[in-house]
C-alpha cells in the first residue's frame, strides 16, 4: 500500500485504522463494518502511531480568542 504500514494481510493501513477510530465512536459499529479488524489490530495500530510520532515535531493550531483566525504555536 505505497510503503505504508499495513495491518496483517488485510490491506488496511495503520493510518486508515486510526481514521476509522476517529470516525466510529462506537467500537461495535466499527466491528460491524469491518469484522476482520480485531481488537489487537487496533491496539497495534495505536502503538505504531505513538511510536511514529514520538520524535516528530507537531505543529498545533490554536484559535485566537479575539479573532476568528488561527495562530500557530
Amino acid at each position: 500500500m505505497n510503503g505504508q504500514p499495513c495491518i496483517r494481510d488485510l490491506r488496511l493501513t495503520v493510518r486508515r485504522v486510526i481514521e476509522l477510530l476517529a470516525t466510529y465512536s462506537n467500537r461495535e459499529e466499527l466491528h460491524h463494518e469491518f469484522p476482520e479488524l480485531e481488537d489487537e489490530d487496533i491496539q497495534q495500530s495505536l502503538i505504531y502511531a505513538c511510536m511514529s510520532i514520538d520524535n516528530a515535531k507537531i505543529t498545533l493550531k490554536k484559535r485566537h480568542p479575539q479573532r476568528d483566525a488561527f495562530i500557530q504555536l
